[in-house]
């Protein structure tokens, strides 16, 4: 997982118990599909329900290259705060693991299907950065998007980009999905890219090539 874990309660106390079972559920999705960018748990309890203790909310939310979202909740009805918050937590990381599951296929017979599009150096622009999570991606000739990790890049150029910086990246397909493992720099907005190469690869709008 590439940030760390987050887990919020809102009108219910923090149980380490509770806590324990939902890092084992997470690593089992991280374990599944290791390209996950982020995962956020969340455990509420509805203002009138306080007393009764008889209903509760879990949503989790997974981040997944490229831009991709997957959401799932559940809603428990009557039942002890424990027991029932624990089989709620379950039926909600078993919904999302099939959500991973269905996109680790697809990805994998995109990847038999497309063999030429893997392991082969390409051309594209750096679309979008997050630098102090230390990714990006990179959109390609063909219009796709790959994630890249800063330690992708080499010379430690990770510093340099920006949207828009042309770049040169050997593409790879796994687990983790379209992913660069290399990634150059040709230099910074279209000054080394041919002008054809520019043209087929759509500029982000504020990016002057």
């Amino acid at each position: 997982m590439r940030t760390p874990l987050e887990i919020t309660y809102r009108n219910v106390s923090k149980n380490d118990t509770i806590e324990t079972l939902i890092r084992e559920k997470a690593d089992k999705l991280d374990r599944l599909h290791d390209s996950i960018i982020s995962c956020r748990v969340s455990i509420e309890r509805p203002q009138g329900y306080q007393q009764k203790g008889s209903q509760y909310r879990v949503r989790i939310d997974l981040r997944l290259p490229p831009g991709k979202e997957l959401v799932t909740h559940r809603k428990s009805g009557q039942g002890e705060m424990q027991e029932g918050l624990h089989k709620l937590i379950t039926t909600a990381f078993q919904s999302m693991e099939r959500q991973l599951k269905k996109i680790k296929g697809k990805q994998e017979n995109h990847t038999k299907t497309n063999p030429s599009q893997t392991d082969a150096e390409q051309t594209g622009l750096v679309v979008r950065i997050f630098a102090d999570e230390g990714y990006g991606f990179i959109k390609t000739l063909n219009g796709r998007e790959v994630y890249f990790h800063k330690n992708s890049v080499i010379h430690n150029d990770f510093d340099r980009l920006e949207i828009g910086t042309g770049v040169r990246l050997v593409q790879t397909e796994g687990e983790k999905g379209p992913q660069a493992s290399t990634v150059q720099i040709v230099d910074k907005p279209g000054s080394r890219i041919s002008k054809k190469e520019q043209a087929d690869v759509e500029v982000p709008e504020g990016c002057q090539p």
